[in-house]
């Protein structure tokens, strides 16, 4: 048998190359949560609008593919997105989250939707938008609670951390809001089933 005969090597280590284009996030909110994910997105292969109301909260530097965009009217930035663009809704007025949820859930071409929120948060809006005429099958393409599941600690950095996880997942290809939606119905599922049983028991 031949001896296997050997490349010569370059002494350089192979990196793979990624050769898909950034993606293009509109991150509402520039308080503590804001601040936190802009750093870590400054690492990630992606461009970012940092958008807000107050000026005087963005950072004097922030990482080279961050754009902050102080703004009178944060929900133009909706409307010139670039289809595909992902959307992250943290801001520090809940009147203003919905106004910004209802007007991105009225375009069909983004990637991905997260906005950060508690569980009733999300049944409180989906009501509200689904009162507005958004269709009933569409809310679940709204991701709320935002992040991986797991990271159970409320600190800006963890809640950075958590989201950042699930822009890659989106990223990726994964089916993020339908994957959240399923889990939750079984949770939900769950849920009533050990209620009726404990009622059966109590009775």
């Amino acid at each position: 048998m031949a001896p296997l005969k050997l490349r010569e090597g370059t002494g350089r280590r192979n990196r793979a190359v990624d050769a898909r284009a950034p993606i293009h996030i509109v991150l509402f909110g520039a308080g503590h949560v804001g601040e936190a994910l802009v750093t870590l997105l400054g690492a990630l292969p992606c461009v970012v609008q940092w958008v807000d109301t107050r000026d005087e909260l963005f950072p004097d530097e922030c990482p080279p593919n961050v754009q902050p965009e102080p703004t009178d009217a944060p929900e133009a930035y909706v409307d010139a997105a670039p289809p595909g663009a992902y959307f992250l809704v943290m801001t520090h007025n809940h009147a203003l989250d919905f106004s910004l949820a209802e007007r991105i859930m009225r375009r069909r071409d983004f990637a991905y939707f997260g906005m950060i929120g508690s569980r009733t948060k999300r049944v409180k809006f989906e009501r509200r938008l689904a009162a507005r005429g958004v269709d009933q099958e569409r809310l679940t393409e709204m991701v709320c609670p935002i992040g991986v599941a797991g990271i159970v600690d409320k600190a800006p950095w963890s809640i950075a951390v958590a989201v950042c996880a699930e822009l890659m997942q989106a990223r990726a290809g994964m089916a993020v809001a339908h994957a959240k939606a399923q889990v939750q119905v079984s949770a939900d599922v769950v849920s009533c089933v050990a209620a009726r049983s404990g009622a059966h028991v109590s009775a």
